[in-house]
């Protein structure tokens, strides 16, 4: 089997005065025990008076087993491995700049592990020819990813590594060959264009409208045409009936910045229009970006809407075709029509 667990980074151990992100393993007397994620999974300890700048009253309540946070870098020996580090010495702003770095690295990590396992490599052996020249060159190897979905060649093509051959007189010479093969760098761009192409965002915002003016609900749906104009070729705008006088407004796009100024002129266009002919118009929901999750929460919502709706329509026919029947009867005096 190939060796498939190794470092994200090149050195072995972090710099002192640096963020690291660490899982805890153990918790004893006076220590926490932890574990490096980016270097190897290598062990490292925080002491209790590392924890926490105030008075410590639990330490349950400030470190726990399976916990993964930063924790900055205080002390490495390298001779014995050891590496001590500090909870309490961690910033804000140390905390944001490892959690991104190793979001980051992490992506890149699962992609090249992905790559060595199903072609049978060694991982670290990827990490010294690919990886880590890429860390080296643009400052983090995810920075070379996001050139690699466009560009392959230009970013793969350039690394390079040394092969020992014999020569035809017996002698070992050195030559540099391209440091993948292709089936490796087929393998590595799929795998790098699959988790790294960016995904349409979906733009959602709620607003309510009504027009009691002759002609309302003509109105209303040419205030939803001028809103949906408002739209662009990569970031269309479209409307739709949740139940009167609710409606939602949304959009798809990879600029979530863009989508949501789209959405915001496009209700500014609706509100102008319905309010011409007297009609008004509120803002629910202000145009934001939503996840899978709230996309489906929000049409089982629809759904029940639209089943309430159906009942409550239901419900009135039978109540008219009850009431519109055979009208009203005296029972005790009927009246009785005239033979003729």
């Amino acid at each position: 089997m190939a060796n498939l667990d190794c470092r994200m980074y090149e050195s072995k151990y972090p710099e002192v005065d640096t963020a690291v992100m660490i899982q805890v393993k153990n918790i004893a007397d006076t220590a926490a025990y932890v574990s490096l994620l980016e270097y190897g999974h290598i062990e490292g300890m925080i002491l209790f008076s590392e924890l926490s700048r105030r008075r410590i009253r639990s330490i349950s309540a400030l470190i726990k087993v399976g916990r993964i946070e930063p924790a900055v870098v205080v002390r490495v020996v390298p001779d014995k491995g050891y590496v001590d580090l500090s909870k309490r010495r961690v910033t804000e702003e140390d905390a944001v700049t490892c959690e991104e770095r190793y979001s980051k690295s992490k992506l890149v990590h699962s992609i090249f592990r992905h790559v060595a396992e199903t072609l049978d490599l060694d991982l670290e052996d990827l990490y010294v020819h690919v990886g880590w020249p890429l860390y080296r060159r643009y400052g983090h190897a995810y920075e070379a990813f996001k050139l690699i979905v466009a560009d392959p060649d230009s970013v793969l093509d350039s690394l390079t590594r040394e092969v020992k051959e014999v020569g035809p007189d017996g002698q070992e010479v050195t030559k540099m060959v391209q440091a993948l093969s292709s089936e490796v760098k087929d393998a590595l761009v799929k795998n790098i264009r699959r988790r790294m192409t960016p995904q349409a965002l979906k733009i959602r915002a709620g607003i309510e409208m009504k027009c009691f003016h002759f002609d309302g609900v003509l109105h209303i749906k040419e205030a939803m045409r001028t809103a949906e104009a408002a739209g662009f070729d990569d970031c269309p705008v479209k409307i739709k009936l949740v139940a009167p006088p609710l409606y939602v407004l949304y959009t798809q796009t990879l600029d979530k910045d863009k989508g949501i100024l789209v959405l915001g002129n496009a209700i500014k266009a609706c509100t102008e229009e319905i309010t011409r002919h007297k009609g008004k118009l509120i803002v629910k929901e202000a145009p934001r970006a939503v996840s899978e999750r709230d996309d489906k929460l929000f049409a089982e919502h629809l759904e029940k809407l639209q089943s309430t709706n159906e009942e409550v329509d239901g419900d009135e026919d039978s109540e008219e075709e009850e009431d519109t029947g055979m009208g009203e009867i005296d029972v005790e005096n009927p009246v009785v029509g005239r033979a003729d």
